[in-house]
């Protein structure tokens, strides 16, 4: 994975969270139930940096905002030798956002859209994935959706209360290897 993304050359560089199946398929990160995963180590090789509850401030014309990205929300999978009944997430959404200094603007990235009803005003824009758009969509409609909220945070440019997120339908599937009416995609989002 990170020799694909090797070549990836943006301005200001290249930033990375983690997903869900990053966690879900590392057998040694389930198990200590910690990281680095393979998938963390694989990006930071190329020299990707991976935001995990962590917070980077970048500069463009002299303007100063923070990226801040968040560890997954359903990192570990259920184990019931554990006496851990349900997914267990590794995001301290308070805590990452406590690293930011000043009243600068912050984008939140965050790879389960769930996240957004408890993301602060503080936070200009939250960017996500997760859902791959429902992987089927007919009308603007998924009937599935990996995502307590359904359709709600399904896909696209979501606004509530003058806050903004955008869940991309980024590329593959998840568990049935169907997409059908929601295009693979990797989003190009201009800020002004």
């Amino acid at each position: 994975m990170g020799e694909a993304l090797s070549g990836l050359k943006v301005p200001l560089g290249v930033l990375s969270i983690l997903g869900n199946h990053d966690w879900w398929t590392d057998f040694f990160a389930q198990r200590a139930e910690a990281g680095p995963t393979q998938s963390r180590k694989a990006l930071e090789h190329v020299g990707i940096p991976v935001l995990e509850n962590d917070v980077v401030r970048l500069e463009k014309d002299g303007h100063g905002f923070w990226i801040a990205g968040l560890a997954d929300q359903l990192a570990l999978l259920p184990n019931k030798a554990r006496g851990r009944d349900s997914f267990q997430g590794l995001d301290d959404l308070d805590g990452t956002l406590a690293k930011v200094q000043g009243s600068e603007p912050v984008i939140l990235l965050a790879h389960e859209p769930d996240i957004f009803p408890k993301v602060p005003w503080r936070v200009s824009l939250t960017l996500s994935g997760h859902t791959h758009g429902g992987q089927v969509r007919l009308l603007g409609y998924s009937p599935v959706v990996p995502s307590a909220y359904g359709n709600r945070f399904a896909y696209g440019h979501v606004v509530e209360n003058d806050r903004n997120l955008i869940v991309s339908g980024g590329l593959g599937f998840s568990i049935v290897p169907v997409r059908f009416g929601v295009r693979p995609e990797i989003l190009q989002i201009d800020l002004g």
